[in-house]
């Protein structure tokens, strides 16, 4: 191994990049306004409504010590198809708002750092009722869908985005997590991008909680083809990249 690089590598785990960052000089005490909490999107795009959290009473009626208990990486599923109230409590539990205080800010039922929430929620959907195949955005604000596009032989796709992990595309519903760096660092500039890699787990951590509540499982995924993946949600790869990804289907 090259001591040298693994050392400059760890450096992201640390905190001491606060000590060289100049705060003042952010785009927040620039007075320059926040990023938008959503990608925007074109007003006559095809958008499905979720059901309402508040209209799932017998959606995720499990009790925590049991969900976390249960709480294990799943990558075998069944064929079944999941509800699409299931998928709404899915997107809540880890995207949703709870509360938009304005325009650059929103609380949610996940941890961010500074209240800031730089991702967005991409779906690769496979078997959903309702919902014919392809790639959608979950639009939180509103707590809907939005349809982006159709891909051909979309299975094959995702699992080779996995770097041939095939229990991507055998999955129900492939979360794809992507990140707006800006949002982050609009606030924290170079002190961002430890935080943004943290927020990933806080999300990630909630949809296994959820997928239980369901009776599915999910499994994390880190290990993907970084452009592959860019570029099957055609996202530019820089303003906006894949961060990370989990695949959610019922269990055997």
């Amino acid at each position: 191994m090259d001591r040298n690089s693994i050392e400059a590598h760890r450096y992201l785990l640390k905190d001491t990049i606060r000590q060289h960052v100049d705060f003042s000089e952010t785009d927040q005490n620039r007075m320059v306004p926040p990023p938008p909490v959503e990608k925007p999107y074109d007003a006559g795009a095809k958008t499905i409504a979720l059901p309402r959290i508040e209209t799932l009473t017998e959606i995720g009626r499990i009790d925590l010590c049991t969900a976390i208990g249960r709480r294990r990486s799943c990558r075998t599923y069944s064929s079944e198809f999941l509800s699409i109230e299931e998928l709404s409590f899915l997107l809540w539990a880890t995207q949703g708002i709870r509360h938009k205080p304005d325009a650059g800010h929103a609380l949610r039922t996940v941890p961010s750092a500074g209240c800031r929430h730089a991702f967005e929620t991409y779906l690769s959907v496979h078997r959903i009722d309702g919902l014919e195949k392809g790639i959608y955005r979950y639009l939180p604000v509103e707590h809907r869908l939005l349809f982006e596009f159709e891909v051909e032989h979309l299975e094959r796709r995702i699992a080779q985005g996995a770097l041939g992990q095939q229990f991507a595309g055998e999955a129900a519903v492939t979360f794809i997590w992507t990140v707006i760096p800006y949002r982050m660092e609009w606030r924290y500039g170079l002190a961002a991008h430890k935080v943004i890699a943290l927020d990933a787990g806080h999300v990630c951590q909630n949809l296994y909680l959820a997928s239980e509540a369901v009776g599915a499982g999910t499994c994390a995924i880190a290990a993907y083809d970084q452009t592959g993946m860019d570029s099957l949600l055609k996202i530019d790869g820089e303003k906006e990249f894949t961060i990370y990804l989990a695949p959610v289907g019922k269990k055997l």
